[in-house]
């Protein structure tokens, strides 16, 4: 039977107890289970969602109206920023004339940013107004906005370089933009800029917070914004 070292070499450390032919087996497992580290808590994010503690960029967010099994996933600054957004959409329930969302977007990108992002929100059951297939040709332009931006239950302004180049000529897409920036349902899509460019141009809207391209694909902006606007 092994003999116990501590009479005769002590236990004063963790690794002469190891030593111990008698002892060593069980200070051998705890040195083993000590270098366990719990996981990271979850906390509250105060806002209807919650998040990692483990901190880092790859924190997420599953905010209060994201469908459980839903594989979207959001940052916490963008479920604080959509909250104030879906809780006005829960106000407005659908009705059969009105859209989900307002697309405004410069004449430039009508047949690229613009139309790709038409294209995927509609492929999720949103419905869209689109300058492109809702202003007939010969009626008012400026009317048809009045009555989409009436008849939308959340406007979406896609931020590019050439929109920073039309609002600065007070085009028509500032015209749009004046519109949505005095209600409370409005989400910029900052696509291939960045918010500081915004804020040189208008810093209203600069001011809003929203999604960026930068952090998700063009389809995971369209998925968050389906989810959004969802019943």
């Amino acid at each position: 039977m092994a003999r116990c070292t501590a009479p005769s070499r002590g236990h004063r450390t963790a690794s002469g107890a190891a030593d111990c032919p008698a002892c060593g087996g069980r200070f051998r497992g705890y040195r083993a289970y000590s270098s366990y580290s719990p996981p990271a808590p979850s906390y509250s994010s105060g806002n209807g969602g919650t998040w990692s503690g483990g901190g880092g960029s790859g924190s997420s967010a599953r905010p209060k109206w994201s469908r459980a099994g839903s594989s979207v996933f959001y940052t916490p600054a963008e479920v604080t920023a959509l909250t104030p957004i879906r809780e006005s959409v829960e106000k407005r329930p659908p009705l059969p004339t009105r859209r989900d969302v307002f697309l405004c977007h410069a004449w430039d990108d009508r047949q690229g940013a613009a139309k790709e992002l038409h294209d995927l929100l509609e492929a999720r059951k949103v419905t869209v107004w689109f300058s492109e297939k809702d202003v007939v040709l010969g009626t008012p332009l400026l009317r048809e906005i009045d009555k989409g931006l009436a008849n939308s239950r959340v406007g979406i302004v896609l931020v590019t370089p050439s929109f920073l180049e039309r609002i600065k000529g007070a085009g028509i897409a500032e015209k749009e933009l004046s519109a949505l920036l005095a209600r409370d349902q409005l989400v910029p899509i900052i696509h291939n800029t960045t918010y500081e460019a915004l804020r040189d141009v208008s810093p209203l809207l600069g001011s809003r917070s929203g999604l960026s391209t930068k952090e998700n694909s063009m389809a995971d902006v369209a998925a968050k914004l389906a989810e959004l606007v969802a019943p």
